[in-house]
C-alpha cells in the first residue's frame, strides 16, 4: 500500500471516528442541559412549596391568635355580666390550644424574625389567659381586673396587626393591610 493510500484510510477512519464522536458529544451536552433545565424545574417547585408552606402557616397562625384573643375577649365580657357560661370557657379551651398546636408548628417553619414576633405575640396572648383565668375564678392577683384584662386584649389587637404585617411583608405581598 502507498503512502497516498494509507493517508485517504486514515482520513477516512479519522472522519469516521470525528462523525460518531460528533454525535456523542452532543448527545452527553443536551443531556447536561436537560438535567440542568430539570434541577432549575426542581428548585422552583421547591421554592413555590416551601412559600406555600409558609404562606399556610402564617394563615393558621394569625386565625389561630384571632380565634384565641376573641375567645379571652368573650371571657372577659361573660366576666363582667357575670355569666361565667361553660360554653365560653370551652371555646376558649379549644382555642388555646389549637393555637398551642398551631405555634408550635410555626416554629418549625417561619424565619426567625417572624418567629421572634409571633413568640411575643404567645407569651403575651398566654399572660393573658392567666389573668383572665384568676379573675374567672375569683382569684385574682393585685392588677388584675376586667379594664385591665381589656386594656391588654387592646394592644394584643395591635400587635397582632403588626406580626400580620410582617408575615405579609415577608410574603412579598403588596398594598397596605389596614388591620381591620
Amino acid at each position: 500500500m502507498d503512502t497516498s493510500g494509507v493517508t485517504a484510510w486514515a482520513v477516512a477512519v479519522i472522519g469516521v471516528a470525528g462523525t460518531l464522536l460528533s454525535a456523542v458529544l452532543t448527545q452527553r451536552a443536551a443531556d447536561r442541559g436537560r438535567r440542568r433545565e430539570l434541577d432549575r424545574a426542581d428548585r422552583r417547585r421547591a421554592a413555590r412549596d416551601d412559600e406555600a408552606a409558609r404562606r399556610s402557616t402564617y394563615v393558621a397562625l394569625n386565625m389561630s391568635a384571632r380565634h384565641y384573643l376573641a375567645a379571652l375577649t368573650d371571657l372577659v365580657h361573660a366576666i363582667r355580666r357575670a355569666d361565667g357560661s361553660e360554653g365560653v370557657r370551652r371555646r376558649l379551651e379549644e382555642a388555646r390550644d389549637l393555637h398551642r398546636d398551631v405555634h408550635a408548628e410555626a416554629q418549625m417553619r417561619v424565619p426567625d424574625g417572624i418567629l421572634d414576633r409571633a413568640g411575643e405575640v404567645n407569651r403575651a396572648l398566654n399572660g393573658l389567659y392567666g389573668m383572665v383565668r384568676r379573675l374567672d375564678e375569683g382569684t385574682p392577683r393585685t392588677g388584675d381586673t376586667p379594664d385591665t384584662a381589656q386594656r391588654r386584649i387592646d394592644e394584643l389587637w395591635a400587635e397582632l396587626r403588626l406580626l400580620r404585617g410582617e408575615m405579609r411583608d415577608e410574603l412579598g405581598v403588596s398594598g397596605s393591610d389596614s388591620g381591620q
